[in-house]
């Protein structure tokens, strides 16, 4: 059976034979037993619903045992046979060129390459998923071959709901993840309901089919370590920045460290993602041996080195050790899955990677206990190279968060907030989100290389131009971001499709996909898929990152992403989503997402030009409104250039006035 003939069969009448598990694939860890008996069976009854009847005798004895042993039941035995990857669009099956486009990023998704499970249907994140099984995955694709653009395929937390018709400016795909009852929102209530098959925690970009590799943050990432360096007033080289993880997101850092120019520490227990990264060049170096690592840092030091180093183990050991040997770390952070401490995100210090799995799962209450114990050891060590000069921010990980719910010193005089900034606070917010820049992505859909150069050089001129009139304001995210481009193909950042990412304002993403579309038109390119990540200026209502420098109180609130993903849908998206968690926990954050599919017709200009200046300004209208500076810098910018936009603005107080009460 051909490609396309299997993705059309869906579900097959037929089952296919069972899988062996693959030992050499990085499986997400076993979940914690959590269900009861009668819930289990329920759990059950729940996978079934997908298969025949006829079918439920044979299925039940190894979906039950899928459950047992994992905590989750993937149906492994539906994993397609096919190799998973982003093929050019014209070889998926579809009516719809949008809803081949949809195909194309959801099989990235769980490219081997990019996913961190990709077994599990696991993109990144320790727990973010595409899907939460694999008949999910076979019914969404065989949905998407049949949809023609007057149809729109409704996802249910992974589960494909079905078609029901609307018109061709509507979404092809509206995505919902992890949208809990409020008071059904805590880590217990999700493990619970996730088992028995009901929701999913989407993560970011995961769930909404727009994750691009490591790629997707090492932008972000860079803009981030430059401007740190930036912050302490010192240059990059020679200079020392220390971090850890390496799964998904998190393995951008090392990449952005060498392109920053600074010397990286990035520490990380999992030994397989460990060697993933080695072999694809995102780190430079493994060490496994402490006072190796000290030797080598030093020598670095000394020789003013740019260079990525992984070291296998925990990173509090490294915190420790370089406080115990005069190490001194210029800048410090920490990038662990800590949204999910409980289930694979952050591991206890001076236990193997193995055992620490078997007591996750086995004893999930001492493995608590052990890793609240190992955060408020990493505070003291963090705490110690503070008072020596390290500059440590919050990498929105929920790190201070996590940390303070363990009691470790991480609390800040007045008890209230943290004792470290967020790199929102400090960097990202001010300099990027509040003056409308954010990571802007697009994915050449033909999967040529070509494309991706060509459209390289298309955002790069066009940038350059933009630059020559722009404001003293955001002349520095501009250089930044030219800088970026012109470096970005050789940095061999592509992971899974031909994709890049830029950090870009509304005018920005405007232009270049505007000229993208040009150049479809014209026949010089093949078609393009635009998004971007959730964290961004206006996506994503998060407290402890994307929204930590709002200040007027309502960083709890989430009109924002709600309103962002509404407005997406109506100004022709060609799909939204919203979760309910993403970056720092289920719970903690609502943030919503697009894909818009460029294919050089009149209407694809009309709708970039309609959406992509409200998905940006939607947020600087919300931060200008909470008085953050650069924000009411650019909402008065953008009516400027937009008549039909009239925005309130924020009438400022006189402190003097509130001192004196």
């Amino acid at each position: 059976m051909s490609f396309q003939e299997q993705i059309k069969e869906g579900i097959p009448n037929s089952l296919p034979l069972p899988k062996p598990y693959d030992s050499s694939i990085n499986h997400a860890p076993k979940r914690k037993d959590i269900l009861s008996s009668d819930e289990k069976k329920l759990a059950l009854k729940n996978a079934l619903r997908y298969f025949d009847k006829f079918h439920h005798a044979e299925l039940i004895s190894e979906f039950k045992n899928e459950l047992d042993t994992f905590g989750r039941i993937y149906m492994y035995r539906l994993r397609p046979d096919y190799k998973m990857y982003a093929r050019p669009i014209e070889e998926y099956p579809a009516k719809s060129q949008q809803a081949a486009a949809i195909m194309l990023m959801i099989q990235n998704n769980l490219d081997y390459a990019v996913a961190q499970h990709p077994h599990e249907l696991i993109t990144y994140g320790g727990n973010g998923g595409v899907f939460s099984n694999w008949a999910q995955y076979r019914l969404t694709m065989k949905y998407l071959s049949e949809m023609n653009d007057e149809q729109t395929l409704v996802m249910y937390s992974g589960h494909p709901m079905g078609l029901f018709p609307s018109h061709k400016n509507a979404p092809r795909v509206v995505v919902t993840n992890g949208m809990m009852i409020p008071n059904y929102s805590k880590p217990d209530d999700w493990e619970k309901f996730n088992a028995l098959g009901v929701t999913q925690y989407g993560q970011m970009t995961a769930g909404s089919y727009m994750y691009i590799g490591p790629q997707g943050i090492v932008h972000g990432t860079t803009i981030t370590v430059l401007n740190g360096f930036r912050k302490i007033k010192k240059e990059p080289r020679g200079n020392l920045f220390v971090t850890s993880g390496l799964g998904g997101m998190s393995g951008a850092q090392p990449k952005a460290g060498n392109i920053a120019g600074c010397i990286t520490v990035c520490a990380e227990v999992n030994p397989k993602i460990t060697q993933v990264r080695l072999d694809q060049g995102w780190i430079d170096e493994k060490i496994t041996d402490l006072d190796e690592l000290v030797s080598r840092v030093n020598k670095a030091k000394a020789g003013k080195e740019t260079i990525s180093i992984a070291y296998l183990g925990n990173i509090v050991d490294v915190w420790e050790k370089f406080d115990e040997a005069n190490v001194h770390i210029d800048l410090g952070s920490d990038q662990t899955s800590l949204h999910n401490p409980w289930a694979g995100g952050y591991y206890p210090v001076g236990m193997a990677f193995e055992d620490a799995n078997d007591m996750m799962a086995n004893n999930p209450k001492l493995f608590k206990e052990k890793v609240q114990e190992t955060l408020r050891r990493h505070a003291i060590a963090i705490n110690k190279h503070t008072a020596n000069g390290t500059y440590f921010f919050d990498y929105g990980n929920a790190f201070l968060l996590e940390a303070s719910r363990a009691g470790a010193d991480i609390m800040a005089e007045n008890g209230i907030d943290f004792k470290y900034p967020s790199y929102v606070q400090d960097i990202m917010g001010p300099m990027c989100f509040d003056y409308g820049f954010g990571p802007f992505r697009w994915v050449c859909a033909s999967g040529k290389t070509e494309d991706l150069s060509k459209t390289d050089a298309i955002a790069c001129e066009v940038l350059e131009e933009l630059k020559r009139n722009a404001p003293n304001e955001i002349q520095q995210q501009m250089a930044d971001n030219i800088q970026w481009i012109k470096g970005a193909q050789e940095n061999k950042l592509v992971v899974g499709s031909q994709a890049r990412i830029l950090y870009a304002d509304a005018e920005g993403r405007m232009k270049i996909a505007e000229a993208f579309n040009n150049a479809i038109k014209n026949g010089l390119i093949g078609t393009v898929i635009l998004g971007r990540d959730h964290h961004d200026v206006s996506g994503t209502d998060s407290p402890y990152r994307e929204t930590s420098n709002i200040y007027d109180g309502s960083r709890f609130t989430a009109d924002m992403a709600i309103h962002n993903v509404i407005g997406d849908s109506f100004r022709g998206a060609t799909w939204v989503s919203i979760h309910n968690g993403g970056g720092v926990g289920w719970g903690e954050v609502i943030n919503g997402g697009f894909g818009m599919v460029l294919d050089g017709s009149i209407d694809a200009e009309k709708r970039l030009k309609s959406m992509l200046f409200w998905d940006v300004n939607n947020g600087i209208a919300r931060r200008n409104w909470a008085r953050n500076e650069g924000a009411i810098f650019a909402i008065k910018r953008a009516m400027e250039s937009e008549p039909n936009l009239k925005v309130t603005l924020p009438n400022l107080v006189d402190e003097d006035l509130l001192d004196s009460l």
